[in-house]
């Protein structure tokens, strides 16, 4: 039965901040069971040097580390340049497994999501519950959610997200296997037949104005919105300068795609948004793959709606949850809804209102979250990739 500890602390040296969070997330000691430590740091920490400080005190466990603009934990909310955020997992080798691949982007999104979900698949077969992380920048999400869902199933719940850097889209870093690269994607299996999973995301946005209709694109590049040059009509529709840095448009020109009534209702929002971490000048690269014809919506965050949707979410996953008990909670967010979207009082009170609706007893089960640039949770029964979203995975007994 696998049992979660986590921690999360400000520390300067990576190395003392790492060993600082195995002492607060093992007051006791370390579990000689420990299976996988996963981590999130911010950009001041190398994921390499965290790594390497957790492997003194735990030299076999493996380790898997994602950037992010921020993360989050039991302490609350962290957005500094030296945040750090663990779990550890422990309990039965024959529960647990993890994978990575190298070299993964946009093109070869299925066939590299293939590789990593087998590699899974060959050391436990009866995994349904799988972390999944893999590079915030030209990435096909949508093709490597189709080969897990292809190799397990429906049924097997991805959560998890893409890793980011402080809003530039210019690189975002993995860590695995003593290795920190750009391009790469890991994920943890669970198969522990006691615990139960269940997801939710919400955003909170508005859209405005006509869409932009991608005129030509293939895969997961646009070249053109509109009949013009894409990153042009984009940029202008934003009213940003023609050298406009991805920088400059991701806290404020979330895109939108209409989804049906059916999923907007359950949603509570009529749109799924995206988010543009690359362009090659004029081309755009989205995070998943994108048909000619769609129609591309800006937005405007709606504070009002943002707590609402989220009070919803959360009165939905206490209704699932029922008299069971959280055991561990994974939150994703999107790297703009941290302090480029709110201010840290509104943040605190958002976490809060997480905190309260999932602790035991007033306790606040293990929880590690990030701020990255993409989310995945599921949406109408099937695993989805969002952008712009609060995505929390609740694990229960």
């Amino acid at each position: 039965m696998l049992e979660f500890f986590s921690s999360s602390v400000r520390i300067v040296n990576s190395e003392r901040a790492a060993q600082e969070c195995i002492e607060v997330a093992f007051p006791n000691g370390v579990a000689q069971d420990c299976r996988v430590i996963v981590f999130n740091a911010t950009l001041g920490h190398k994921l390499d040097k965290v790594a390497a400080a957790i492997h003194k005190i735990i030299p076999s466990v493996p380790v898997f580390g994602a950037s992010g603009c921020g993360v989050t934990g039991r302490e609350g909310v962290g957005e500094s340049m030296n945040e750090l955020a663990l779990m550890a997992v422990c309990g039965q080798e024959k529960e647990i497994c993890s994978a990575a691949v190298t070299e993964i982007y946009g093109h070869n999104s299925y066939e590299k999501g293939l590789e990593l979900a087998r590699q899974l698949q060959n050391q436990s077969p009866e995994i349904n519950t799988v972390y999944l992380l893999c590079s915030g920048i030209d990435i096909d999400n949508a093709l490597v959610i189709k080969a897990f869902v292809d190799t397990f199933g429906e049924e097997v719940t991805l959560f998890g997200g893409t890793s980011s850097d402080n809003m530039r889209g210019v690189h975002s870093y993995q860590y695995h296997g003593n290795v920190m690269n750009e391009h790469d994607a890991w994920a943890v299996g669970f198969a522990d037949p006691t615990l139960k999973n269940i997801t939710r995301a919400t955003h909170g946005f508005t859209v405005y104005g006509e869409p932009m209709v991608v005129t030509k694109s293939e895969g997961n590049r646009i070249f053109e919105l509109n009949g013009r040059g894409a990153w042009t009509e984009y940029t202008e529709r934003l009213s940003k300068p023609a050298n406009a840095t991805c920088g400059d448009t991701i806290p404020v020109g979330a895109l939108a795609e209409e989804l049906p009534p059916e999923l907007a209702e359950e949603y509570g929002n009529s749109h799924i948004l995206r988010v543009i971490t690359k362009h090659d000048g004029d081309v755009m690269y989205y995070p998943v793959t994108c048909k000619e014809g769609l129609k591309l919506w800006l937005t405007s965050r709606d504070e009002n709606l943002i707590f609402s949707e989220q009070q919803r979410s959360l009165d939905y996953l206490r209704d699932k949850i029922g008299n069971s008990k959280p055991v561990a909670v994974f939150q994703t967010d999107c790297l703009a809804r941290g302090r480029f979207l709110f201010n840290r009082v509104v943040k605190d009170e958002i976490i809060s209102m997480m905190h309260n609706a999932l602790s035991v007893d007033g306790v606040v089960p293990p929880w590690l979250g990030n701020y990255g640039f993409g989310e995945y949770t599921r949406l109408g029964g099937k695993n989805t990739y969002h952008n712009y979203s609060t995505a929390l995975l609740v694990l229960y007994r």
